[in-house]
């Protein structure tokens, strides 16, 4: 039976578990705890949480938030980086924060039920934002709506002319 403290530091990273959209697992040995410190005063205003984590609580809180690919990778010293908004940004920000750090390892991430290597997860970081792609996307669903718009726009704007220039020369024809 775990103590008191132990329960509820497995129901803390149950919640975050539930909570996070992706995690990212890093080997913490050989940082001092100011660099740790520093790496979770660049992730916090991002609302990635970096954490160090005692594996067996965190199997435990991994099978209870029903996530069975998590508890395969936990092995030796382990911080995590929890990230509840847009995997490309949560990517890129801890490996960006951890680049300063070669002490840190990254061992690998864990998308929803996708398990990511470091090859991957830098392929991910490269990526733009969510917000970017999908003002790509639309445009790309605009571009022929307007050209199409041009296209039925153009015969009425040649009338236009036409008549314009008709007129012009009637005017010019009785002054």
């Amino acid at each position: 039976m775990p103590t008191q403290k132990k329960r509820s530091t497995i129901d803390s990273l149950a919640n975050e578990l539930s909570k996070s959209r992706g995690l990212i697992l890093t080997s913490y040995r050989g940082l001092t705890v100011s660099d740790f410190a520093a790496i979770r005063n660049t992730l916090r205003p991002l609302g990635i949480t970096y954490r160090v984590v005692k594996n067996r609580l965190m199997r435990v809180a991994a099978n209870e938030a029903g996530n069975a690919t998590l508890p395969s990778h936990l092995s030796g010293p382990t911080a995590i980086a929890f990230g509840t908004g847009d995997e490309a940004v949560l990517a890129k920000t801890v490996l960006a924060a951890l680049k300063a750090y070669p002490a840190a390892e990254v061992r690998g991430a864990i998308l929803g039920t996708s398990i990511l290597d470091l090859a991957q997860l830098t392929a991910l970081s490269k990526l733009p934002s969510r917000e970017v792609l999908l003002a790509t996307v639309a445009g790309a669903f605009q571009a022929p709506v307007q050209k199409l718009a041009f296209l039925f726009n153009a015969p009425l704007q040649k009338l236009g002319y036409a008549l314009g220039g008709l007129k012009t020369k009637r005017e010019s024809e009785g002054a």
